[in-house]
């Protein structure tokens, strides 16, 4: 781990991750479900917004996540519904309210910054944090953004404290949930190498099964690899990073502004399907949302694209350039559908598909031109 520069405060990076984001923030307005296996997916709540048996779930959707109750039984997010019924029947299903889950997240992020205000946005639920400039010892600086975000929104996260980002990403794994982590520089060897070496953000399960095919299942495995071996076996640049995780070597900033590159949609239909009036009415709901999301953010976008993936699994993207920037629902509509019109001509699909996405890219601040919202004069908007 690299020095800090002489007369430099050592780094202080705290990462804060919110427990079963989704799944917690329902059982806010659920509290009789605490303690249950509870599922967060689908598309429809039972009368009067009651949750619905899992076990009576049919079709193609994915778990956006669930509480750990349900996930004793081996369910985890982006695993399909139908896996998830047949591990765990008891569980209760409930749709994703993303709206709230957006209001939560705005509260605890203004929590944090009232006490260090060099945050790095990740996500809906997860923040890194520049501690090295905020007075107080490691441990109260924790406690206090713990109870920060507690009374902020009545959630619990867990807070890693480390030298840098890597190690406080990997500590907030460790004791969650509701957890707190110090790491320091000497609990490299105790604490970090003894963890699965898919625990450093950046090996995913193809670099996993590598490494194990080499032996390496540990990070510590890693570790005590020379780099010219990790090189001839993974290229020069990712190898001398795997050298450089695995002794817990890490300079990037924490970044407080970046610009976003795109905004996207998509979603799982609960059958695979070819019904023209089905996928057009759930593309253009899409592009409501994304022109919607970029409106309340302030972005528009030139490139605007579609997804699709076919019942095997194959996926399909068309992306359409437009003239002027744009973040109107009806613009990025008409462009949207534009760009379908090259995968299903006369509307008609090569196969069934089993999911549709749309994204808009190329994203600039307005006042670079925005197309006029809605149709032209004399124009009268069709899908297709």
């Amino acid at each position: 781990m690299p020095d800090p520069l002489p007369g430099a405060a050592p780094r202080r990076i705290a990462h804060l991750d919110m427990d079963a984001f989704y799944a917690s923030v329902e059982l806010l307005r659920r509290p009789e479900l605490r303690g249950l296996p509870v599922v967060i997916g689908g598309r429809r709540a039972g009368p009067d917004g009651a949750p619905r048996p899992l076990s009576e779930y049919a079709g193609r959707g994915v778990v956006t996540t669930c509480t750990y109750e349900a996930r004793a039984y081996g369910v985890h997010s982006a695993m399909a519904m139908m896996k998830a019924r047949a591990l765990c029947p008891q569980a209760l299903m409930l749709p994703a309210d993303f709206d709230e889950y957006r209001r939560l997240s705005r509260l605890f992020k203004a929590a944090i910054a009232a006490i260090a205000p060099e945050i790095e946005d990740r996500g809906i639920d997860e923040v890194y944090i520049d501690l090295t400039q905020v007075a107080g010892e490691s441990r109260s600086l924790g406690q206090a953004l713990k109870r920060a975000v507690r009374e902020a929104t009545g959630l619990t996260c867990s807070i890693a404290i480390a030298p840098n980002k890597l190690l406080a990403k990997i500590g907030s794994e460790l004791d969650k949930p509701d957890g707190l982590t110090l790491i320091e520089p000497e609990d490299l060897e105790e604490v970090i190498w003894p963890l699965p070496a898919r625990r450093i953000n950046g090996i995913g399960p193809k670099a996993g099964e590598r490494l194990a095919k080499l032996d390496i299942v540990t990070i510590g495995d890693l570790a005590r690899e020379r780099p010219e071996f990790l090189v001839r076996h993974f290229g020069e640049r990712y190898g001398r990073w795997l050298h450089a995780c695995a002794w817990g070597r890490d300079d990037r900033p924490v970044v407080t502004h970046q610009e976003p590159v795109s905004r996207s949609r998509e979603t799982t239909f609960e059958e695979d399907t070819r019904d023209w009036d089905e996928i057009a009415a759930v593309l253009s709901r899409l592009c409501r949302q994304v022109g919607e999301d970029l409106q309340r953010r302030g972005y528009a976008g030139r490139t605007i694209g579609v997804k699709l993936r076919y019942d095997n699994f194959r996926i399909v993207t068309r992306d359409n350039t437009v003239a002027e920037a744009v973040n109107d629902p009806a613009a990025i509509r008409r462009a949207a559908f534009a760009a379908l019109a090259r995968v299903a001509p006369q509307r008609r699909l090569a196969r069934p598909i089993r999911l549709i996405g749309v994204r808009v890219g190329a994203l600039v601040r307005p006042g670079s031109a925005i197309a006029p919202s809605g149709p032209a004069p004399g124009e009268t908007l069709r899908l297709f």
